[in-house]
């Protein structure tokens, strides 16, 4: 089964039920384009063109995959009734496959420290945050205001984030507002997005770093706040340090013992910020040492896509959809596909840079061993064998291309 023909099938579902509905008295449309043209930001401006639109005030959006709660509007909308001043209210994602594979719980914990700390203090602190394209409601004017949907980037939601902010408007985020989402379980998909969320806000910030500095609506804390927490230090410098320091630099002194790297910036700093992230979902506190080892293999790929934006190059406008199986969402609204079994290719398996990478700490463990007087080849043999891992794609599900 090809994948126009899964999309045409789930279109015809979701037709389905929206004539359902209806029927029942729901005021309720079903609408969809010819095109994809600006991916979801060319989507959501189309869909602001039509006519219904013009007698809403606000606008609630939500990925396909995301099931909100029967009070989710009751729990959001009041906060922009009674501040004229709020553009977006939006709530944390909260995930149902969580415990699908090894790979779905390392996301989880990357994903709850984002919300728990990142989106909550920026909201709390400076009234910004990256709006997360989902799980969140949109005043129609604030949005109109900051110059609707753009899709000069790929993250068109953070893009709109900025602008609004830019324009004076505030934004909230709510912790305990949860809404059910899946998270990808294969790796492929999960490299594609994650392409996608490192390449989209270094172009962003290409773009968008002179407004910042020029906006007459923001205080200078909040623009030093945007600039250099925000994008500079957790969206720029720190997927290339992670891939730089652990995966390059520190590796080398091995092979030159002249050069020494202080404990405390090998081992003590980088533990207490682990144990940090690991307090955003502590259940999983046992899988820290994979989590480290994942996330350093994952530093590559980030710092290729950051190189993707910042100087767009390459694959910087790239837009594939996050795929995802539907095996945490099932409901009784939408029945599920038949699963197919396909052949898996070892070649859409192998990922040559992360295996050259592997190779190089392989070889810089094996050398510490014989020739070294320290103890590192212990975390180089660990941390090869982590991109081995991912250089072979034997993480996470794997999901084959399928044929008609």
């Amino acid at each position: 089964m090809t994948p126009l023909i899964q999309l045409v099938r789930k279109q015809e579902l979701v037709k389905k039920e929206c004539e359902r509905w209806s029927k029942e008295g729901v005021n309720i449309t079903f609408e969809i384009r010819d095109n994809r043209k600006g991916y979801k930001a060319g989507a959501l401006r189309e869909g602001m063109k039509h006519s219904y639109v013009k007698q809403c005030d606000y606008v609630a959006i939500f990925d396909a995959d995301f099931q909100p709660e029967p009070d989710f509007l009751f729990r959001t909308v009041p906060f922009l009734i009674h501040n004229p001043k709020l553009a977006l209210v939006q709530g944390r994602w909260e995930f149902v496959n969580a415990g699908q594979c090894m790979m779905t719980r390392l996301q989880e914990m990357s994903l709850s420290y984002h919300f728990m700390v990142e989106q909550q203090v920026g909201s709390s602190t400076f009234a910004f945050f990256g709006f997360n394209g989902t799980a969140g409601v949109w005043r129609i004017s604030a949005l109109n205001e900051s110059g609707g949907w753009n899709d000069q980037t790929t993250v068109e939601d953070m893009d709109l984030a900025v602008r609004a902010t830019l324009r004076g408007w505030k934004l909230l985020y709510l912790d305990d507002l949860k809404v059910k989402s899946e998270l990808p379980c294969s790796f492929n998909a999960l490299r594609s997005q994650q392409h996608r969320w490192t390449c989209g806000p270094a172009n962003l910030f290409r773009k968008m770093a002179g407004q910042i500095i020029r906006s007459e609506n923001v205080s200078l804390w909040k623009k030093m706040y945007m600039l250099y927490s925000f994008f500079f230090m957790r969206k720029l410098v720190a997927h290339v340090l992670s891939f730089c320091f652990y995966c390059v630099i520190l590796p080398a002194t091995v092979l030159f013992p002249e050069v020494t790297v202080p404990k405390w910036a090998a081992f003590y700093l980088p533990s207490l910020i682990t144990l940090l992230i690991a307090l955003g979902r502590l259940r999983s506190i046992h899988l820290l040492a994979f989590w480290v080892l994942f996330e350093n293999a994952m530093s590559l790929l980030r710092t290729k896509a950051l190189v993707m934006g910042l100087f767009e190059t390459g694959r910087v406008q790239e837009w594939v959809v996050t795929e995802k199986l539907g095996d945490g969402l099932k409901t009784k609204l939408i029945a599920q596909e038949p699963k197919e079994e396909h052949h898996v290719r070892f070649r859409d398996r192998v990922h040559l840079l992360e295996l050259l990478v592997g190779v190089y700490l392989l070889f810089c463990g094996c050398y510490d061993i014989i020739y070294g007087k320290r103890t590192l080849f212990l975390y180089l043999l660990l941390q090869s064998a982590g991109f081995f891992v991912v250089g072979f794609g034997f993480v996470g599900k794997y999901v084959a291309a399928a044929s008609s």
